[in-house]
């Protein structure tokens, strides 16, 4: 299974010391090939950028693309493309300097601002700028890289981007991350999840339903340690979940074992999470809106049924 990925920090995808995809969206690609190929390993990643992202997924040379890329109505609509779900629910911030001496937007009265090009970003950073009418100079790079060595060079005082690709970049990619703040603004709603083609809906609804059955696995309790054991439970939609009552495996075109692979060999949603973002790895992100619905956030699955 070929996937899209793009060079985004530590947490979200990046290449580790032995040359291997890490990262939040990396992992799940390791679990649609689990599904679907029967091994987490069983996955080809292919670095994409802003630029080639979208038209390398539309012409099929990769089968799905995950990174922290924006669901938006034009991009669903009018590219040949479909978001499958939202996999985190993040929002556009900003990270400065400590030596510029501000803690927040409204204390920057004037200011050059990095950002990649063709991205929302750019578009929510040049719209706030206007509703606000703030006197910042937009600068647009053409690669996240770009943009990010651009704000260390301090060829602007500020770089916006999704405020997760800001807490990977402030934990990974400075010397000392205590010199920089991240501002407590949000400017945008940034719902980040895979991507596939539009012209296979088999395709699209498999890789829908392996995101919501790392979500319902966490609901329900079930990780990659007593996957096993909850083979055993009284619970019909575990039981369901887990093939130990067939039926879903066959709607999708799937073995019935498709999720206890996933689960087994990657880990539900929150583990995912936990070992890629949470508390255990060096970005140390609480789970806020990204908590299960049972827990007062929006990660939410359907029935699986």
């Amino acid at each position: 299974m070929q996937c899209g990925v793009n060079r985004t920090g530590p947490g979200l995808s990046t290449l580790n010391t032995a040359g291997e995809w890490v990262g939040f969206f990396a992992d799940f690609c390791r679990a649609v090939a689990a599904a679907t190929l029967q091994a987490a390993s069983a996955v080809e990643f292919v670095e994409l950028n802003q630029r080639t992202r979208f038209d390398a997924t539309r012409q099929g040379a990769v089968d799905l693309f995950s990174a922290n890329t924006t669901w938006t109505l034009t991009r669903d609509a009018s590219i040949g493309l479909q978001f499958t779900n939202t996999l985190y629910y993040d929002g556009q911030g900003f990270i400065a300097p400590v030596s510029l001496n501000v803690k927040n937007l409204k204390e920057v009265s004037k200011a050059a601002v990095c950002v990649t090009g063709n991205t929302t970003t750019e578009g929510n950073l040049a719209e706030y700028i206007r509703a606000n009418r703030l006197d910042f100079t937009i600068i647009t790079l053409t690669s996240n890289d770009s943009a990010v060595s651009s704000f260390l060079s301090r060829r602007c005082n500020l770089y916006t981007t999704d405020r997760l690709a800001l807490a990977g970049f402030r934990a990974a990619g400075t010397n000392k991350p205590e010199d920089y703040v991240v501002f407590p603004e949000i400017i945008s709603k940034e719902p980040l999840g895979p991507v596939v083609r539009n012209d296979d809906p088999a395709w699209f609804t498999i890789v829908r339903w392996i995101a919501f059955a790392m979500i319902a696995a966490e609901e329900k309790g079930v990780d990659s340690t007593n996957v096993a054991r909850m083979r055993n439970s009284s619970d019909a939609e575990v039981r369901r979940l887990l093939g130990v009552e067939p039926g879903l495996g066959k709607s999708l075109g799937l073995d019935e074992a498709w999720a206890s692979r996933v689960i087994e060999q990657v880990g539900n949603y929150g583990q995912v999470f936990e070992r890629n973002l949470g508390a255990g790895s060096a970005l140390h992100l609480d789970r806020g809106i990204n908590a299960s619905w049972t827990k007062g956030g929006l990660i939410y699955a359907p029935p699986m049924r």
